[in-house]
């Protein structure tokens, strides 16, 4: 059985390798099933802004990339070109460009089966599933979505995404004690999908991946193989 291609969007001031390096814990819990391919956003991010610093998982080391040329996929204050999940906007800046860069993946790299984003890459995979589901991008063509430590967006711009739940399966993760996205603002998101499945861990804002886990993520994800 060929295993299930997922392209993966990474957390806000991360970028495709260092979220690599960060996920490592789930690419060998999944790796008889699943192949995690990644990509890193267009935008680079300048000034290190507390509200979304990664925080640092217990145990872990400096991560090789974890420092390097942060980037994020949309700004919530446009002058600033910064990011914070709960700052209120108009507009954001950016978020056209992301896109562009996911399509671009799909095409060269794909296809893929589904998506995962973290934190930030979370919110902007509920985006990607909206605009599948409205059929403005016809190169995806992702069969689920798993969106840890998600959210929606507090941006006015984008609530043109929530509008209608989306049908695409979903698995949300978050973690009990995340204290960059609490897990009430990643519950915020699940009426957005028609039938979510949810898998909470005790942890903070990091993707979980320990043996306790890998029960849900196969069952989720055996209905595509």
């Amino acid at each position: 059985m060929a295993p299930l291609r997922v392209l993966c969007v990474h957390g806000y001031r991360q970028n495709g390798g260092s979220f690599r390096e960060k996920t490592g814990a789930l690419r060998k819990l999944l790796k008889k099933h699943v192949e995690l391919v990644y990509v890193s956003a267009p935008h680079s991010v300048h000034q290190v802004r507390s509200e979304e610093a990664p925080e640092k998982e217990s145990g872990s080391g400096p991560v090789p990339g974890g420092d390097e040329d942060p980037r994020g996929w949309w700004f919530s204050d446009v002058q600033a070109r910064s990011f914070s999940a709960q700052q209120q906007c108009e507009e954001s800046l950016g978020l056209n460009e992301s896109v562009t860069v996911v399509r671009e993946a799909v095409k060269v790299q794909g296809p893929f089966d589904g998506i995962l984003g973290f934190s930030q890459g979370a919110a902007f995979v509920a985006m990607l599933c909206s605009l599948q589901e409205q059929k403005l991008e016809p190169e995806f063509n992702f069969r689920f979505a798993v969106l840890v430590a998600g959210f929606p967006s507090a941006c006015k711009e984008h609530q043109k995404f929530y509008s209608a739940p989306l049908q695409i399966p979903s698995l949300h993760v978050f973690g009990l004690e995340d204290r960059v996205i609490p897990d009430n603002m990643s519950r915020e998101l699940l009426p957005s999908f028609q039938q979510p499945q949810v898998l909470t861990h005790p942890g903070g804002h990091f993707v979980p991946a320990a043996s306790a886990h890998r029960q849900t993520y196969q069952d989720f994800l055996k209905s595509f193989q």
